[in-house]
């Protein structure tokens, strides 16, 4: 690039750069800016036709001024123009306006093609890559449609020079990303895959980023570059520091043209060529082995640069699966990466030793390593650290070592972080299934998993234990005694009640025997926590009753007295009122015969897949668990369907749990079918999705009859799965604004009802506490809401909470809906609120320096990236409020950034679990007028309109 002459310093623009610096107030700015746009017209539009400098110079301010925020509606013709200049740096300014400003919708564009396509058969290499950066920048399809068929030649041609070579393979990466269809190589294939012999290692760097982008697309294609790239691979590894010093970093040659020479191996199978293969596995073996040697440079770049390459070619390894020496090397390696000081260097030890598992070659090697693994389950500080090792120990564990990481998962399960435990309760589950020798064992699991994370443990995992009691005779005595023994507990949770439940309701007869578990003092047991439970329960535990009166006649007058009160036959759910009045009929005019028929023991369940492992790759992404793992979760026993198999085959969902008394294939009686809704509520007999998919993903509401989201799912998605399909229409929303900058408060307060919420966010996880008080001396009866199943009773002057666990997907603008319903009086109240759930709860403040700020500020200078609003205070204009509330906005306050220290900026990246979006807030408050200019640029153009709209409600 040539250099700039001292001539060219634009003498003009540095003055209205510093005149602009030095306003006081927005309006001061704004007329400084207003008065520069006259001139620059009035030099535009005149009669004397400006020289080559003065139009620069006034392009140049054209385009401060766009990136100061303000519209620029002239002046492109003058940019065009620019471009048929002889002279650099004229070009150059011209070139930066239009990929700035110009559309590809612009009538302009042919000219600028035009002038784009003389630069390029100019053959002067700075005009040469100017255009071809222009090109890139812009990326369109129509400057795609206009030279994708140029630049290949011109990468190709042999007196092209490196620097314009390096150019246009970047630009047809950029092309081919935006316009795959357009970019098609033919003929030019071979020409470009041999770019990696060529003698230039810039122009091998940047043409192995396009062969890598074609190679994904299309292998066979470009399968020939397997032996260039290994060939220039090998002559880097093998050459020393001092051979190639000019890309020599930190004693390290050539670093990123090797990971790249690695990563573009990923995309093909071991080479079939012995010559090129052995070549290769001797590459990896000096990578391995140079990782050994002590380091030639204490600097951190020395180490960074070296473990790339080093954990590239792993990858590598890991990849062929071929190697059983290369295996066991790569994961001893990995081994002395675990207990690293540098954290970074441990997680990924981590995440490769989760693949290396799954090998084998080296499945025995990483199980060497388990103790410094659950070492790292215990003690590591980061999370995100500790969840990979939970996946380690997952992928390492096999019959010899199932019982230690069982264990070892479920001690850690006690102080897990709440963010990864519904994941550790379904490996937990899986892991105790698929190793379990002994079945009484895996109960044991199971329920102590129940007692220690009840929450987290999710219909799915219950239903299976259940299963397998059922499937298996050997263990339902063991099991009837061991959850008998886990209710007498004085907290017992809602799942084991559930287990009880039905596992004493079908097998209490193998332990009737012992006095001390006598029928009556099983019902008693049950009926205690008969109260605590939620209505589904309550409607399970009626059908363990009447499953009881089978059993044991003896305990038939007990139980006729229970369905027979009124809180069961005139109970104001009508699922428990309808069970309390079938079951007591059916128990006093059935005759011996027929009772025992309709409640014969539930036969086995059928063979299905595996809904805990189908959850669980639902859960961790597509490839997170193998065919393998899912084909060994078909075990003999069977499964109830996961959710999305219940979406193809129309059945009953699994979260409904009268498909576990649905009757198997071939029906041992006709009256089986009507157990369908013996142990479970009818409630649940529609398919409801899983609890923690789409949380934020805003999908459409489910209908009203759908049960309440499980209380033991960790994420409960408080936008769609459980709540009613009710229109915005009558929705509370006075008490909605005032969270957006705080996070506790009273929500909504009338005369019968106050909630109150109380809540707390981390990065994309949050997690909020509702308390409902009753403000009468009147019971509320049929309390429910539309998140989870609360007690249905609340009794006068009393206050009973929720907890809701919340997960960010995506950014979202609509805030989910709470509808609450209780009857007063004997009169059906119903109350819908928004809750404050906005997208500003998941900011993470981040500190900026002024230059970082605006030089940021410029980034997001798309029209779409801005959202700005000049509005009246509606507060008075108190510096310490307008400061507190912006920090409740989870914001950072940066002091000392805007050259008017009236103003306020802030900077903050907003964590969703699909992306990051960058901030930038800027608030210019006028006392005088009493008014506010707020103005926010964002990476995404819908955030910023949503956080605009937000926060000019709280000023």
């Amino acid at each position: 690039m040539p250099a700039v002459s001292k001539g060219d310093g634009m003498r003009g623009l540095a003055v209205f750069i510093s005149d602009i610096r030095n306003c006081k107030s927005k309006e001061a700015e704004i007329k400084r800016i207003n008065k520069e746009l006259a001139n620059i017209r009035s030099k535009f539009k005149g009669d004397k036709a400006l020289d080559g400098y003065s139009k620069k110079k006034y392009v140049c301010k054209l385009l401060f001024i766009f990136l100061l925020g303000h519209d620029i509606d002239f002046g492109h013709m003058e940019a065009v123009n620019l471009l048929s200049s002889n002279k650099y740096t004229e070009k150059q300014i011209g070139y930066l306006f239009i990929s700035v400003l110009v559309n590809s919708n612009s009538e302009l564009i042919r000219l600028i093609n035009n002038a784009i396509k003389n630069d390029l058969s100019s053959r002067n290499p700075t005009f040469m890559c100017l255009a071809l950066h222009c090109i890139a920048n812009v990326g369109s399809r129509e400057m795609a449609e206009a030279f994708a068929g140029e630049i290949p030649r011109i990468l190709v041609a042999g007196d092209t020079m490196d620097s314009v070579k390096q150019s246009a393979a970047l630009c047809l990466l950029r092309l081919y990303k935006t316009s795959p269809d357009l970019v098609l190589m033919g003929e030019w294939t071979s020409r470009v895959v041999h770019l990696l012999n060529d003698q230039h290692m810039g122009v091998v760097t940047a043409a192995i980023s396009l062969i890598t982008c074609l190679s994904q697309k299309n292998p066979d294609e470009f399968k020939t570059c397997v032996s260039l790239a290994v060939s220039r691979l090998s002559r880097i590894v093998s050459s020393a520091s001092t051979d190639l010093q000019d890309y020599t970093y930190y004693f390290v040659p050539a670093p990123w043209l090797s990971c790249k020479l690695l990563r573009l191996l990923q995309c093909y199978p071991p080479p079939e060529d012995g010559a090129v293969k052995g070549r290769l596995v001797e590459c990896l073996e000096t990578i391995l082995n140079k990782a050994q040697e002590p380091p030639k440079s204490k600097k951190v770049q020395h180490s960074n640069a070296k473990n790339a390459i080093l954990f590239e070619a792993i990858a590598l390894i890991i990849h062929y699966d071929s190697e059983p020496n290369l295996l066991v090397r790569a994961c001893n390696q990995l081994g002395q990466f675990l207990q690293h000081r540098e954290t970074n260097l441990r997680y990924l030890a981590l995440e490769s030793m989760c693949t290396l598992a799954s090998s084998e070659f080296s499945h025995e090697a990483v199980k060497t390593h388990i103790e410094t693994v659950i070492n790292a389950l215990k003690t590591e500080r980061d999370v995100s650290v500790r969840q990979r090792a939970a996946d380690l120990l997952y992928a390492m564990c096999d019959r010899s070592n199932a019982k230690q990481i069982v264990a070892e998962m479920l001690s850690y399960l006690e102080t897990a972080d709440y963010s990864i435990r519904e994941e550790m309760v379904l490996k937990v589950a899986i892991l105790a299934e698929k190793y379990a020798v002994d079945y009484s064992w895996y109960v044991d699991t199971i329920l102590n998993l129940i007692r220690i994370a009840g929450d987290y443990v999710s219909e799915e995992v219950w239903y299976r234990v259940i299963q397998i009691v059922i499937n298996r005779d050997d263990v339902q005595g063991y099991a009837a005694k061991t959850v008998f023994e886990a209710l007498q507990a004085p907290a017992c949770h809602e799942n084991m009640v559930k287990v009880g439940g039905y596992i004493l309701g079908e097998f209490g007869n193998l332990i009737a025997g012992d006095p001390r578990s006598s029928p009556l003092v099983q019902f008693n047991l049950l009926h205690s926590k008969f109260h605590l439970c939620s209505v589904p329960t309550r409607a399970l535990l009626l059908s363990a009753y009447i499953k009881f009166i089978n059993l044991f006649p003896e305990t038939k007058s007990t139980i006729q007295e229970v369905l027979r009160c009124d809180s069961q036959i005139r109970n104001s759910d009508v699922e428990l009122q309808q069970r309390a009045v079938e079951y007591l009929k059916l128990s006093s005019i059935a005759s011996t015969d027929v009772l025992a028929t309709v409640l014969e023991e539930m036969p086995p369940f059928p063979e299905r897949e595996s809904s805990i492992l189908a959850k669980l790759k639902k859960k961790k992404g597509p490839g997170a668990v193998s065919a393998g793992e899912l084909e060994e979760g078909k075990r003999e026993g069977g499964e109830v369907n996961g959710w999305e198999v219940n979406q193809q085959k129309s059945e009953p969902s699994q979260e409904n749990a009268s498909s576990l008394t649905t009757s198997p294939s071939p029906t041992p009686t006709a009256m089986h079918l009507s157990l369908t809704s013996f142990f479970f509520p009818s409630s649940l007999s529609q398919s409801t999705p899983s609890p923690s998919a789409d949380l934020l993903g805003l999908r459409s509401a489910a209908p009203v009859s759908a049960a309440p989201v499980s209380a033991g799912s960790l994420l409960v998605d408080v936008f769609s799965e459980a709540g009613p399909a009710a229109s915005t229409a009558g929705v509370n929303d006075d008490g909605f604004l005032r969270f957006v900058c705080k996070n506790n408060g009273v929500l909504f307060e009338n005369q019968l009802l106050q909630i109150g919420i109380k809540s707390e966010y981390r990065q994309n996880l949050g997690r909020m506490y509702l308390f409902y008080g009753n403000k009468t001396s009147v019971q509320f009866v049929s309390f429910s809401t539309t998140l989870k199943p609360v007690d249905p009773l609340v009794e006068g002057g009393a206050q009973v909470q929720q907890v809701i666990n919340i997960e960010c997907l995506s950014d979202f603008s609509d805030a989910p809906l709470l509808n609450i319903k209780f009857r007063y009086g004997g009169a059906l109240q119903n109350l819908s609120l928004k809750l404050p759930v906005t997208i500003n709860k998941f900011f993470q403040p981040t500190e900026m320096s002024s230059h970082d700020f605006f030089q940021r500020w410029k980034q997001l200078s798309q029209p779409q990236q801005e959202a700005q609003k000049i509005f009246k205070a509606n507060h008075p204009m108190d510096t310490e409020v307008l400061k507190a509330k912006l920090l409740g906005l989870g914001t950072a306050l940066l002091d000392n950034v805007d050259p008017n220290p009236e103003n306020f900026v802030c900077a903050g990246v907003i964590q969703t679990k699909a992306q990051q979006i960058g901030c930038l807030l800027r608030l210019e408050p006028n006392a005088q007028a009493q008014m506010y200019r707020l103005t926010l640029r964002s990476s995404k153009d819908t955030v910023a309109k949503r956080l605009c709209e937000l926060l000019s409600e709280q000023f």
